[in-house]
């Protein structure tokens, strides 16, 4: 299949891009690299440089690709603002993102582009859970504007299936961390320019860069008293988006929009992750208490039964310390390759 991956240069669109790559499919990412990467774009994949609001430029580019006679097969929608904490204070800045320039993108697949597109979700469209774990059906209210700006897409995915026909798989992901392995060893992992993931965060205390690692409110009604989140290794989450493409060919498809769960079942508190990291790292890792953020939930922790009856996934890296040792690997050849 031919796919435009929105947002491709980042963190996870580029671990899909890669894959999709690697299983033969021709892989075209769109990134205004705000966020993004040009150099860490796996070989063999297409970049286009463009901005998800502009509805004209999307257009083009699938006009473009059908007069050539390769039209596109299928969108993976990854582009978007990830940071909750700073959804709190510029909310309006997702909105734009998220969901307007979301817009534009649909506009330009109903206008030229393929019928099927798969979105990168969020567990926060769930707030605070009434029952842990989550599952699909759970009421959804999001208690950041990051979580509502992702809700609203959803919404209008769903009427955009009713009206004309759209088929869409909405991926609500959980924490998602660790680095790909592939032939050559870990080829990608996680980096934000600003970090606010805790997983980084932590390992550049263990490499010196930072002093210390922040807990925000350690008074949550939890057994540490530190928030508690479900982590999916980018591996596994990659490997689900390429199931849910395949579902989408499928005549089930046709009678509803596809929402899935990705996690591994699993919660770890904020205090769990750093001693996780102790152990990987071998390095102290101190800790600094400080107040809450607005918006965070004490608990998220997926069921992800539904993906792996419905798409047959197979989540391959389950513990912790096994997420946490490909970070490891992968930030250390990384500040090394920057060293030299």
């Amino acid at each position: 299949m031919k796919i435009l991956v929105t947002g491709g240069a980042g963190y996870i669109g580029g671990t899909v891009a890669g894959l999709l790559a690697e299983n033969g499919h021709e892989a075209v990412v769109f990134d205004n690299l705000s966020h993004g990467r040009r150099e860490l774009l796996p070989a063999g994949v297409e970049f286009v440089e463009g901005e998800l609001a502009d509805r004209a430029a999307l257009e083009n580019l699938f006009a473009s690709a059908k007069r050539q006679g390769q039209p596109f097969d299928a969108v993976l929608h990854f582009a978007a603002l990830i940071e909750a904490g700073e959804s709190m204070i510029h909310p309006e800045k997702f909105f734009r993102n998220n969901t307007a320039s979301t817009l534009s993108l649909l506009e330009a697949v109903l206008a030229e582009g393929p019928r099927r597109l798969v979105f990168s979700s969020t567990a926060a469209v769930y707030g605070e859970p009434k029952v842990i774990p989550i599952g699909e059906d759970a009421q959804l209210l999001p208690t950041n504007a990051y979580g509502e700006s992702k809700l609203l897409v959803e919404q209008m995915l769903d009427w955009l299936h009713r009206i004309h026909g759209l088929r869409s798989a909405a991926l609500r992901y959980f924490n998602v961390a660790g680095a790909r392995e592939g032939e050559g060893g870990i080829t990608r992992g996680e980096a934000h320019e600003p970090e606010s993931h805790l997983i980084p965060l932590v390992l550049d205390v263990a490499l010196g860069r930072r002093k210390s690692i922040k807990i925000f409110g350690d008074d949550y009604p939890t057994p540490d008293g530190t928030c508690i989140r479900d982590y999916i290794h980018v591996s596994d989450l990659a490997d689900a988006h390429l199931l849910a493409l395949k579902a989408l060919e499928t005549d089930a498809a046709a009678k509803g929009r596809l929402i899935f769960n990705l996690g591994n079942g699993k919660g770890f508190s904020v205090r769990e992750v750093i001693e996780s990291a102790r152990r990987v790292t071998g390095h102290p890792i101190p800790a600094e208490i400080c107040p809450r953020r607005a918006g965070d939930p004490a608990v998220l922790v997926a069921s992800s039964e539904k993906a792996i009856r419905e798409l047959g996934w197979k989540p391959r890296y389950t513990e912790l310390d096994e997420i946490m040792r490909t970070a490891w690997i992968w930030h250390q050849q990384r500040y090394e390759n920057e060293a030299r």
